[in-house]
């Protein structure tokens, strides 16, 4: 465990600054016990997730009753989530997570659907208060500022408007640049820690050679949209994986993305992601937060390549809009021939959340020669049922609603229906169906006079 006198050796930090550190060191059981039942807490989300203060917080649960825990998403096990826990702690997800997922359709837990860049406006406007803030952040520079490494966009100005901020400080924490410092002088109370960052489990290892064969085609076919000069935002899982190992000949791409993974590294590596188009912080990838291993935590840290800025401008339509070429790449879990997506849930079962996806369909659609993309399967991994479905299944909500899409892509091809009928969507959409489902979606369609 890092010692106040050992950040003062490694940061060379003035007397004032050390001493007002020093000062503010407890035990995580010290510091978790300004949280009194019935507080909101918002945590710190991704790989940050401070599990030191949370485990602290946990062991007091006979102590403590409704404790309201806040935040979007975090990787691995959360000890409140827990059967039996939520007499004691009632976690509300903003996106459901993994480890997030049972305990919110066994009614366990809440969630709440929002706009990733309305998120943070719920503490900052002081619609939802803020009792404490557990964040996860490096030691302080020279200056007494912290870094908040790598979840800045989803806890950055939530935190301020916290009665308490408990601080995890861990010298692996990145320190990364852009609007993602705070100063010792904001933290309440510190708890030291050295303990690696948690890493995001990597996707799909075991994927079957039919399905892998399918998303390269789906990559290929969005990378063929993506022109020289773009710039894109990216998330994490099969799709941006396959989109990004087929973008190696591009030139001068760009990133502004509510956050990204390990994927980019070998495109910066290789000079394919420059920055230098962009028309709104040329030179600079923008995001809010990464999801990723310690590869990628080594190369965000002190990177001046890249910039973190809270969710709330990363997500801002308005601001993503003003990168020329913006390529914005979405997945679904179903499409209806009319071009309603739901991404969140299947049926009635919640499954994940509104996350970026709207933010960036409408600023790719704003941009100048900007592309909005959902992007999904044409099938289920069983092949059983089609994701390009007549009609959403009940229960089923719109998350990107038929007016904001513009491309749909499936391994059988492109949709671009952007001013198109409705006829002319059944027909675009029917086309990148699965062929064993086509004459089923043309029948519902003519059924109910859309063709």
């Amino acid at each position: 465990m890092t010692s106040a006198m050992e950040i003062k050796s490694n940061f060379n930090l003035p007397f004032n600054i050390i001493e007002s550190y020093k000062n503010k060191v407890v035990s995580a059981e010290e510091a978790v016990q300004v949280i009194k039942p019935h507080d909101n807490v918002v945590v710190q989300c991704g790989c940050a997730v401070p599990l030191v203060l949370i485990n602290a917080l946990v062991k007091r649960k006979d102590e403590l009753t409704d404790v309201k825990m806040l935040h979007v998403l975090t990787v691995g096990e959360l000890p409140y989530l827990q059967p039996g826990m939520e007499k004691h702690f009632k976690h509300n997800a903003f996106f459901i997570g993994g480890n997030s997922r049972k305990a919110v359709n066994d009614g366990r837990a809440d969630t709440t659907p929002i706009y990733l860049y309305e998120y943070p406006l719920l503490f900052t406007r002081g619609v939802i208060p803020v009792d404490a803030a557990l964040i996860h952040v490096s030691p302080p520079d020279e200056h007494g500022f912290c870094s908040y490494g790598v979840d800045v966009g989803l806890i950055k100005n939530a935190a301020l408007k916290a009665k308490n901020i408990i601080a995890q400080v861990n010298p692996n924490m990145p320190r990364t640049y852009g609007d993602s410092f705070i100063h010792i002088n904001k933290i309440n109370y510190i708890v030291e820690v050295n303990e690696p960052i948690q890493e995001l489990p990597q996707f799909e290892k075991n994927m079957s050679p039919e399905l892998q064969k399918i998303y390269e085609k789906i990559g290929k076919y969005i990378a063929d949209l993506v022109e020289d000069g773009s710039t894109l935002q990216l998330g994490i899982g099969a799709i941006p994986d396959a989109v990004l190992h087929y973008l190696g000949n591009k030139k001068g791409l760009g990133i502004h993305s509510e956050m990204f993974s390990d994927g980019i590294i070998e495109l910066v590596e290789k000079g394919v992601v420059t920055n230098e188009f962009k028309t709104i912080h040329p030179g600079k990838i923008i995001a809010g937060f990464v999801l990723g291993t310690k590869r990628l935590f080594t190369f965000i840290h002190n990177n001046p390549l890249i910039e973190f800025h809270p969710q709330e401008y990363v997500n801002d339509p308005f601001v993503i809009a003003k990168n020329d070429k913006m390529v914005a790449i979405n997945s679904a879990i179903e499409v209806d021939i009319t071009g309603q997506i739901c991404s969140d849930s299947i049926g009635p079962v919640f499954y994940s959340g509104f996350g970026g996806q709207v933010d960036f369909i409408r600023g790719a659609a704003r941009s100048a020669g900007g592309k909005p993309i959902i992007a999904l399967p044409s099938v289920t991994k069983d092949q059983k049922f089609s994701r390009i479905v007549p009609f959403l299944k009940a229960g089923a909500g719109v998350v990107t609603n038929r007016a904001d899409v513009h491309y749909v892509v499936t391994e059988y091809g492109v949709a671009q229906l952007f001013g198109k009928s409705i006829r002319e969507r059944v027909y675009a959409l029917t086309n990148i169906a699965h062929p064993k489902f086509r004459d089923e979606l043309l029948k519902y369609a003519a059924g109910n006079y859309y063709i």
